[in-house]
């Protein structure tokens, strides 16, 4: 009996995972997405863009056996988050109130993507160095003119899916009018292995830890700010630019972590809440082509990649005269993945509005509400649990 045909549209993190985890499940699979080239490693220069990988996470890629092909020097473990209010609010959360050594990982996405890649060149699976241009009967055809026979066509190529408009699927969508700004930073004081946030009337801003250099210490900034502040600090000539960030970063985070400097270049992306219907007739989404969730929790990545692990156990468990393209396998991820994404959206959407409201009650309130949390170690548990996505 021959295979049945996947394909899988986007060759970043979530579209290589799902490839992977597709062969590694017996299945023929056609991966569709451009090569990109990474250069190798460099002491002391990081990308960009890192994540933080939580437990449920990390256990996934574990299983697919590229977590223990990372370097483990560029990789730091969080053990600890301090989240401050805009006033007297805070909660510290540490892993050990979990029971667990660890709250999560912050990993490149540049070394997160080596491994993969090197993994799916391991499996032999098929890579096309193509895009998606149309979807037709039973096939996919891509820029290049080729035809790629598809029983199910994964769709996880990003935020503005190809795959997602071709097949029809719908998209609500609302912008933060925000952006999303990242850098990486000198830190004259240690993180020790701590996550920190700060809510307030600037956006949030989160500081995560990175590996030392030989400039000192490290630390990722991800600062979700209104686009009119962003905007005026991106306009900025770099000089100026780094002033101004770091005299706001130090406002701030109140000398938190001492004195902090910019060592990489400012980036920014538009942020927006996003839910997509995720499925259509042989059509399933993944990651960002299927949702989108404020940054501030950090979770974006990981939802992806737990659609991807939900996809997988749910075309394993089908019934044998079922296709992988078939409605109610499809209606099956669709429903397993509702709860925790819906989920998700509310927490992030809430905190962001939550402390988007300037009233002087519901400050205090928000605040007296962080302080209460800090007393209650069961929902600390609760809020350590959902992080490490278990």
């Amino acid at each position: 009996m021959n295979k049945e045909s996947v394909v899988v549209c986007g060759s970043g993190i979530v579209g290589l995972a799902c490839a992977l985890g597709l062969a590694r499940g017996g299945h023929d699979v056609a991966l569709i997405g451009p090569r990109q080239a990474l250069s190798p490693p460099v002491a002391d220069v990081y990308c960009p863009r890192v994540y933080a990988i939580s437990a449920a996470s990390q256990q996934f890629l574990a299983g697919l056996g590229v977590w223990s092909m990372l370097d483990a020097g560029r990789l730091m473990p969080v053990e600890a988050m301090e989240i401050y209010g805009d006033a007297h609010g805070r909660v510290n959360l540490q892993a050990w109130q979990a029971a667990q050594t660890t709250l999560a990982w912050i990993v490149e996405s540049s070394e997160l993507e080596r491994v993969l890649q090197q993994a799916v060149q391991v499996y032999g699976i098929r890579w096309h160095d193509d895009k998606f241009r149309e979807l037709q009967a039973g096939a996919v055809l891509g820029e290049s003119g080729q035809r790629f026979a598809a029983d199910l066509l994964i769709g996880a190529d990003g935020a503005k899916s190809p795959v997602r408009a071709a097949a029809g699927i719908s998209l609500d969508s609302k912008p933060y009018h925000a952006v999303g700004l990242v850098v990486h930073l000198n830190a004259e004081l240690s993180h020790q292995q701590t996550a920190l946030q700060w809510f307030n009337a600037e956006g949030v801003l989160a500081l995560l830890p990175m590996p030392d250099t030989a400039e000192g210490h490290q630390v990722s900034m991800v600062w979700s700010m209104p686009q009119r502040l962003a905007q005026e600090l991106q306009k900025l000539a770099e000089p100026e630019r780094h002033a101004a960030l770091e005299a706001r970063l130090q406002a701030a985070s109140g000398n938190r972590l001492g004195r902090l400097r910019v060592r990489s270049a400012l980036l920014g992306f538009p942020l927006f809440l996003e839910q997509s219907d995720m499925i259509a007739p042989g059509v399933a989404l993944a990651g960002d082509a299927a949702h989108r969730v404020h940054p501030l929790a950090g979770q974006g990545l990981n939802l992806g990649l737990a659609d991807v692990q939900t996809l997988l156990r749910v075309l394993a468990e089908k019934e044998a005269y079922r296709q992988v393209g078939d409605m109610r396998v499809l209606q099956r991820y669709r429903r397993a993945r509702a709860e925790p994404v819906l989920a998700m959206r509310l927490a992030t959407d809430g905190l962001q509005r939550l402390f988007a409201a300037q009233s002087a009650p519901v400050a205090w309130m928000r605040n007296a509400g962080m302080q209460c949390v800090d007393r209650l170690p069961f929902v600390k548990r609760l809020l350590i649990g959902g992080a490490s996505g278990q």
